[in-house]
């Protein structure tokens, strides 16, 4: 760990960033978790540091990751998009976005709280673990299983339960923060 932060966020400043101010704080807002969940699975297998990097081209691909427009998204935007060099050229992501915009909405006209949904699988409060090593984090938990399971039968793709839980690391359901992190008590605050 370099000035006592997790070390798996390197030196690079935009990683470094990431890492000190967003990752592991709680996030409640179904909007935000939506275009989280999206972009985590825009990841798979690829490094986060890509996806990062490329966020804000997403959200102006993505109209915001509004789901009500990506909802409408047709084969003539899918083409389009996959010449868009600001976002992963893979149909299958592309695809999963409006999937997953279409499950989202699905999921609202049933009168389900996609944050409530998510924060569930928690028990509405952050799982806060102590972790002495980056060895010691899992890639998937019990909770990551369930929630990936029901995120897939709702319809949703590109959410198994190691993006899952990678998820769930990012916006605060689990702090998976390095005990000697100084983000580790910070993220408790939120």
């Amino acid at each position: 760990m370099s000035n006592g932060r997790c070390d798996w966020c390197g030196d690079d400043p935009q990683y470094v960033d990431y890492h000190d101010t967003q990752w592991g704080r709680p996030v409640f807002d179904k909007l935000e978790l939506f275009e989280k969940l999206c972009l985590d699975g825009q990841q798979a297998g690829l490094s986060w540091l890509i996806i990062l990097r490329k966020t804000e081209s997403y959200r102006a691909a993505f109209d915001g990751f509004d789901p009500h427009k990506i909802a409408q998204y047709d084969e003539q935007k899918v083409e389009a998009l996959l010449q868009n060099p600001g976002i992963v050229r893979n149909r299958l992501k592309v695809n999963s976005i409006i999937r997953n915009a279409r499950a989202f909405l699905a999921m609202e006209e049933q009168g389900v709280d996609f944050s409530a949904f998510l924060w569930s699988f928690v028990n509405h409060q952050t799982i806060v673990n102590q972790r002495l090593s980056m060895s010691e984090v899992p890639a998937t938990s019990p909770e990551s299983d369930a929630m990936s399971k029901a995120l897939k039968k709702a319809g949703f793709n590109f959410v198994g339960s190691t993006i899952c839980y990678a998820f769930m690391q990012a916006v605060g359901m689990v702090n998976d923060h390095l005990v000697g992190c100084p983000q580790y008590h910070e993220c408790q605050k939120d």
